[in-house]
């Protein structure tokens, strides 16, 4: 076994605990956080059903972010969905059999990069040209777009440019799951992939990306708007009431 194949299964190893453990963690954080007051963005609807559909066109079609900003809803949608087909394509590097709708999306996903670094190229020149976007924007907000554009970019160059051994990347990782390592298809770029998306597991449960589980948590956009028919009273407030102080 190389180094480079024990580096690459140990770093793997790591970041899988990290995203998975760090992202359940904070989903139980944001489930146990209280919602003290009614706080539902108007229009808003005034039925459980209504919610549902709500969040479902907030993470499917970013609904409200396209009434706020066209520029912004475009190329935020490029990004988001041109991930979304990029990451069912990766599906067939830890699956096996690999699922028919999985083989079916390779050809769409394999020019799904190029939608997701243009989409990243304008939010990254919005920082830049926007003066107030760029007058609260920090270095990490920076990073994270350059982190994301760089994982797009090495992934384009291995489908377009200089394609490794995929059966054996496929080995590789599926063995990493199992804890039974196989070599690493030693490549300069997909090293450097390979490198930029660890860090990119290891980081996401403590960055802004957390919105992508937060948004199913957000008072403004999964409470009912009826605040007149039933009173909001969160669990630590109807302890209080009943005289439980603990």
């Amino acid at each position: 076994m190389s180094i480079l194949t024990a580096f690459f299964a140990l770093l793997y190893s790591v970041a899988g605990i990290v995203l998975f453990g760090g992202l359940a963690y904070r989903i139980w954080v944001f489930f146990r956080t209280p919602a003290p007051l009614k706080i539902p963005t108007t229009p808003a609807p005034v039925t459980r059903t209504g919610v549902a559909l709500r969040l479902a066109r907030e993470v499917t079609v970013f609904e409200s972010l396209f009434k706020s900003n066209k520029w912004l809803w475009l190329f935020g949608w490029l990004f988001h969905f041109g991930l979304f087909l990029v990451l069912l394509r990766h599906l067939r590097y830890v699956i096996e059999p690999v699922w028919t709708w999985v083989v079916l999306i390779q050809p769409f996903g394999k020019y799904a990069s190029i939608l997701m670094v243009v989409g990243l190229l304008g939010l990254l020149a919005r920082r830049f040209v926007v003066d107030r976007v760029k007058y609260i924007s920090a270095p990490s907000d920076y990073l994270m777009l350059l982190l994301l554009i760089g994982i797009g970019l090495s992934g384009s160059l291995m489908t377009f440019v200089s394609t490794p051994d995929i059966i054996q990347l496929k080995r590789f990782l599926m063995g990493v799951m199992i804890f039974s390592w196989q070599e690493f298809p030693a490549s300069p770029i997909l090293v450097i992939h390979m490198l930029l998306v660890a860090t990119l597991m290891l980081i996401f449960p403590f960055s802004k990306l957390l919105h992508a589980p937060g948004v199913f948590f957000s008072p403004s956009r999964n409470q009912v708007d009826n605040p007149r028919e039933k009173r909001h009273v969160v669990g630590w407030a109807l302890k209080l009431e009943s005289g439980d102080k603990r």
